[in-house]
């Protein structure tokens, strides 16, 4: 009894019920019956065939960190506003501000490229797990191992895509145990159609990310183009709208508590594997120092913005970004503390102790498992202040990610024999990008955040982990960290585009050594590479990855009835669910969904999170909804159990029938320990209603010509 009750705390907690799981395409056969009984009427075939068009062919990789859906037979993509923010900010500046004002294309001459972003759509996957377990051996080590993977995955991806314009990669799943091979199509011209104001598509702001009630219209639309025979091209006026082998029909229906509601998309990253030991080290250590340099970040880049309309277009996306990891992994921490996660996992790391321990062969075989997690973490908690202090405050800084680029081309004068050829194709492939680089920060705001990044790092990494130049330079300046980064700054190549452009028209290396900032920042490279690479380090993650595969076979082995879903990794799955309020641990009961009276009520015209465009509430006002509205109000976002994380932003959220409904923007604050471990009673993924994007686009903005391109049920 006691074994069966271990078994089945395991299940629940890893793989739950039907609402949880990022399942593959190619496994939704297995979870077909569930599909149904849950109200699904598409057929599997219906939502993945590598051979006929499916759902899966209007669902969209955008640029490989959010999802787009095809809603139109040209093209006409729809994704969320914060996945739009970047390519909305590069094409604002003060008298054109498309992130205050918005942006409407009125026909296709208006839409605006945006360069490097693209759209990928998968074509096919094949399972090549035998085909690369052939070049494994028991015996090799960790990077013996991924060396031949690696060899394997390229092999086999060129093979996949000879002589066509197809591209493909192998992923590894369950911690590497299977192997995958993905087949796609990438459109490499992408352009901006439309976007709301961000006192819509933010409405909010940074108060209200994470939580719900939300009452945002976090949208945006971009077109897919090609060339004149539907293939992927480069960006170019004679390429035409993409034709789509499906594009998604939009339902007006609108949603009840318990529909039948799909998410497909390409979610980026889980860790539903991860054991008490990483929840331990994320919990005390990591989460942290993470949200204390961000907090510091967002207050000096604030502050700028504040008093500057071009400071605040400039970093307008960079805070943005910072800011919602900030509040996530705030909120990560609580939840994991408060929904006991660490208790969870040592739960099952239990469990599968007495399973193992039940039979003399494997618990030869996984013996070592949970003793070698322990021992690996011991060490990757030493070095973990190196690793997080570096990325959040050295490395992640647009002056030092600048300076960052220019290594290979100090690397190359340092040579012996300078190879000039080398030296001036390094120095092209610079300066095409260079103005635009230093367009997207302000000086005065870098040296403040300079400033304060350094002195973190100096406060809270240990001595011993401090580069020589590092502390030198420190020691120089008595640690007057002002002077030091003014002195960095005054007359830098780096700061000034005139003086840069005539350092890269004659680049030595004797001016590369005298950029203070520039060497220090390499100095800290190195040595963060000397200590996240050094032989303890790859003992230990060498170790934590052998012993991941082992927990995963096992657990798989354990429960040998279970369909299991891999950790998300940036690759295609489809979560079902139903559309369903919850209640909080703390009791508070939440509705399925939110409406303009909501809306207006939170409006504050003192709060820049909270304002209400004054054509919105006149709509408001008149209650003119048009056929968009229900019962005398409009409908702004709802909820559902589907199992989301980031890279999903943007998601299609559709019914049984796979219209479109909504689009998936975000998770609830009482599950932000969902990307470690599922909260299955009140995990919810945040939608907006389409309807409230339909009235946008048509009431508001009045591109009722973007409406009547796409296939719309009353």
């Amino acid at each position: 009894m006691k074994k069966t009750l271990l078994f089945a705390f395991i299940s629940l907690t890893i793989f739950g019920r039907a609402d949880e799981g990022m399942y593959l395409p190619f496994q939704l056969k297995s979870i077909k019956n569930e599909l149904k009984a849950s109200g699904l009427e598409l057929s599997t075939k219906e939502i993945y065939n590598p051979k006929k068009p499916s759902v899966k062919d209007a669902i969209v990789s955008l640029g490989g960190f959010c999802t787009g859906e095809i809603i139109s037979p040209k093209g006409l993509m729809l994704t969320n506003h914060h996945c739009g923010y970047d390519a909305i900010r590069e094409n604002s500046t003060p008298e054109h501000d498309y992130l205050t004002d918005g942006f409407w294309a009125q026909n296709y001459s208006e839409e605006k490229p945006i360069p490097g972003l693209t759209a990928s759509i998968v074509v096919r996957i094949e399972d090549v797990t035998k085909t690369i377990q052939k070049s494994l051996t028991p015996t090799m080590t960790e990077a013996a191992r991924q060396d031949a993977i690696d060899f394997m995955s390229d092999k086999l991806a060129a093979e996949a895509v000879a002589g066509t314009t197809y591209a493909a990669e192998v992923k590894s799943f369950y911690e590497g145990n299977e192997f995958y091979l993905f087949v796609y199509e990438i459109f490499k011209d992408v352009r901006l159609v439309g976007a709301p104001p961000s006192a819509i598509g933010k409405y909010g702001g940074d108060t209200d990310n994470w939580m719900w009630e939300r009452h945002t219209g976090d949208f945006s639309m971009f077109r897919i183009y090609a060339s004149a025979s539907n293939e992927p091209a480069l960006f170019a006026m004679d390429n035409v709208p993409y034709t789509p082998k499906h594009h998604l029909p939009i339902s007006l229906k609108g949603v009840e508590e318990n529909d039948f509601a799909m998410v497909m998309g390409f979610p980026g990253s889980t860790d539903r594997f991860l054991t008490s030991y990483g929840v331990q080290m994320a919990i005390e250590k990591d989460q942290p120092a993470r949200v204390q340099v961000r907090g510091e970040k967002l207050r000096i880049m604030k502050e700028d913005m504040n008093a500057s309309d071009a400071v605040r277009i400039q970093y307008a996306s960079t805070y943005a970004q910072v800011s919602n990891y900030w509040k996530y992994f705030i909120g990560q921490t609580e939840q994991l503390k408060k929904n006991g996660v660490f208790e969870k996992k040592k739960a099952i790391e239990n469990a599968f102790t007495t399973w193992i321990n039940e039979n003399d062969k494997r618990k030869e075989k996984y013996k070592d498992v949970i003793p070698d997690i322990n021992e690996a973490y011991k060490e990757l908690t030493v070095i973990n202040p190196t690793q997080v202090y570096f990325f959040e405050a050295i490395y992640s800084l647009g002056i030092n990610k600048f300076m960052i680029q220019h290594i290979r081309l100090y690397n190359a004068l340092k040579e012996d024999k300078i190879d000039q050829d080398k030296v001036n194709k390094i120095v092209e492939r610079l300066r095409e990008s260079a103005e635009e680089t230093m367009a997207g920060f302000n000086i005065s705001t870098e040296e403040k955040l300079e400033m304060a990044m350094l002195n973190m790092f100096y406060s809270n990494v240990p001595k011993d982990q401090h580069p020589k130049a590092f502390t030198d330079l420190y020691e120089e300046y008595k640690g007057d960290w002002k002077t030091l980064v003014n002195d960095g700054m005054k007359l830098s190549v780096f700061t000034d585009l005139g003086r840069y452009n005539a350092f890269l028209d004659n680049p030595t290396q004797l001016v590369m050594e005298d950029e203070m900032l520039f060497m220090i920042t390499n100095s800290m490279l190195n040595s963060y590479l000397e200590i996240v690479n050094g032989e303890k380090a790859m003992e230990a993650k060498g170790k934590l990855e052998h012993a991941n595969r082992l927990f995963v076979e096992a657990l798989r082995e354990m429960n040998p009835n279970k369909t299991y879903y891999p950790n998300a990794n940036f690759s295609l799955r489809l979560t079902y669910g139903n559309v369903l309020p919850y209640t909080s641990i703390d009791g508070k009961q939440y509705p399925y969904y939110t409406t303009m009276t909501g809306l207006m009520a939170k409006e504050d015209p003192t709060n820049e999170e909270f304002i209400v465009p004054s054509r919105l509430k006149e709509l408001y006002e008149k209650k003119d909804y048009g056929r968009y509205g229900k019962d005398g109000d409009l409908w702004v976002n709802f909820i559902t159990n589907n199992d989301i994380t980031g890279g999903n932003s943007g998601s299609p959220v559709m019914n049984s029938r796979g219209e479109l409904i909504g689009c998936a923007f975000d998770g609830n604050w009482e599950a932000m320990s969902g990307d470690i471990a599922f909260e299955k009673d009140f995990q919810r993924t945040i939608c907006a209603d389409i309807r409230y994007i339909l009235f946008v686009i048509d009431k508001y903005a009045g591109a009722s010509h973007l409406i009547d391109e796409m296939t719309i049920i009353e």
